[in-house]
């Protein structure tokens, strides 16, 4: 017989999550991590996978896409540093477990994602008014309520499209995964003079994305 997935199991998990995988890693933001203690990471994986939703891994959702591993979040979220009421443009939401971190935290979220059905599980998954929902291609990121204070993208990338990087408002903050060969790196970035120059902060197992592979003898 299979056992439930409980709520007291999921906070036991999540708990566990924080303890072993967030704060030894460099996740000790006080609200990152009270965010994270609160949302409810399994209703962002398939039904399939609740029981494995808080382990330190990446979750297969499905067309090729992922649910990034919690440490990736993390630490993506903190160096986003995001704060009540800061503009935030997530780039391929899929299920919505960032956004919905993100709008605990207080940002003003638009979660784009170009799967109907990944957007479909992301708003039953997620009720909260502080997200607004965009359907379209990734790379176009949503231009219509640009600036944004920070983008935030879900998923490996080999090249920044200059659409996503005209979005950024000046002094803005871009957080992204970066493929370089065989590793993925998380990369930041602060939008000076119109120009986004990132720099790399940790080593990271991250999925691409999507429509972000570089031109051939393109260099990030």
């Amino acid at each position: 017989m299979a056992t439930k997935f409980s709520e007291i199991t999921a906070a036991e998990m999540r708990s566990a999550m924080i303890d072993s995988q967030l704060r030894t890693n460099d996740v000790i933001d006080p609200a990152v991590i009270g965010a994270m203690a609160t949302v409810p990471r399994e209703a962002h994986a398939p039904a399939a996978l609740a029981g494995v939703a808080y382990t330190d891994r990446a979750i297969a959702l499905g067309a090729g896409r992922t649910l990034n591993a919690p440490l990736v979040t993390g630490r993506m979220l903190v160096a986003a540093a995001v704060r009540p009421g800061t503009r935030v443009l997530l780039v391929g939401s899929a299920t919505g477990y960032t956004a919905a971190l993100l709008a605990r935290l207080g940002a003003d979220v638009h979660a784009v994602e170009e799967d109907a059905e990944l957007m479909a599980a992301a708003q039953t998954a997620t009720a909260d008014g502080n997200i607004h929902w965009v359907q379209g291609p990734l790379v176009a990121g949503a231009p219509d309520a640009a600036p944004f204070d920070r983008i935030i993208v879900e998923g490996a990338i080999e090249t920044l499209p200059a659409a996503l990087a005209q979005q950024l408002a000046e002094g803005g903050r871009l957080v992204a995964a970066r493929r370089e060969g065989a590793v993925t790196r998380l990369v930041e970035g602060v939008k000076v003079g119109g120009n986004v120059a990132l720099r790399s902060f940790a080593d990271m197992d991250v999925a691409p994305l999507p429509g972000f592979a570089a031109p051939s003898g393109f260099q990030f």
